[in-house]
């Protein structure tokens, strides 16, 4: 019988920290089974942090369930950091991390960034990864980074309006540099608010309905630096991703079984992504749903995940 919803909330049974190069410490844990199947979630942003709703896409008797806050993000410390911060910088990150629990392969669990990285790692290691459930797609594409700095504007002309009017006026031809300068002042009292506007356009931006908590979430200062400092400089340098991209390199995973779930009216990452992705990956399947947006927590998408967890038991 196929599960609803998403599954009771728990703790996790480990948590721990590991020194990085770059002067950054990662923040990571464990739930459900000790000796369970391993799953790795990947969050997004990048920068936005792991939460604890997070755990609950897993059957915690089922599952050993493997969180970490990526590079700046986070409990990870120090929070923002843009040093030594790119996506090989995550990928090994993931590989020292696998190694230090003594994991020889892992579902990957990742939505929106997380995808992006989840496919970064797969390619980088396909050994080490047993599938694939992604959601809300993204590839990292100049055509996407455009999209969500200006094509948004044609449907949410008004959370984006606030977001560029947010700059001064001399900035606005080039939303990306303004904010970069911004969120990189060292000044919280120039920083912050930067990080707030860029985040709740986001946050806004992100569900089918509008959702006053969602926005609140994004809103937070944890979330908000993290999210906008990062995402602003991984989409100065093209997500730190080859020349190619990475359909460039699906060869190296198309054995590996995905599970592919995407809101139709996702507005943050939209759909010809996911189509893409699942046309060059023939292991993959591809589920639209019909009635949502973005978030991992629009409740067909939440359902379509748990559904595609399970059916990698």
């Amino acid at each position: 019988m196929p599960r609803g919803d998403l599954f009771p909330e728990i703790g996790p049974y480990e948590t721990g920290t590991m020194p990085l190069d770059g002067g950054h410490v990662m923040y990571w844990e464990q739930a459900g089974n000790p000796r369970g199947t391993p799953v790795l979630f990947l969050h997004g942003g990048p920068g936005a942090g792991a939460g604890t709703v997070h755990r609950r896409f897993f059957d915690p008797a089922f599952w050993r369930i493997v969180i970490f806050d990526q590079r700046g993000a986070g409990r990870s410390r120090p929070l923002g950091s843009l040093a030594a911060n790119t996506t090989p910088h995550l990928v090994g990150d993931i590989e020292a991390l696998r190694r230090h629990l003594g994991i020889e392969r892992f579902l990957l669990f990742g939505g929106s960034w997380g995808s992006t990285l989840a496919l970064a790692y797969a390619q980088a290691h396909p050994d080490r990864v047993a599938g694939c459930v992604l959601r809300g797609i993204f590839l990292g594409r100049p055509r996407e980074l455009d999209w969500f700095m200006h094509g948004i504007a044609t449907i949410f002309p008004e959370a984006h309006a606030a977001f560029a009017d947010f700059l001064p006026e001399e900035d606005r031809a080039d939303l990306l540099g303004g904010y970069l300068r911004l969120l990189s002042d060292p000044d919280p009292a120039v920083h912050m608010p930067a990080a707030r506007a860029w985040s709740i356009y986001e946050g806004s931006c992100s569900t089918l309905l509008p959702s006053a908590d969602t926005v609140a979430n994004f809103a937070q200062d944890r979330v908000a630096l993290g999210l906008a400092r990062i995402e602003a400089h991984y989409f100065a340098h093209g997500l730190f991703l080859p020349p190619e991209g990475l359909l460039g390199h699906m060869h190296r995973i198309a054995d590996i079984p995905a599970e592919i779930v995407q809101g139709r009216y996702d507005m943050i990452c939209p759909p010809r992504t996911a189509v893409d992705l699942a046309d060059a990956w023939p292991a993959a399947r591809l589920t639209m749903i019909s009635d949502a947006g973005h978030s991992a927590l629009e409740p067909g998408i939440r359902r379509a995940l748990v559904a595609a967890v399970e059916r990698f038991r």
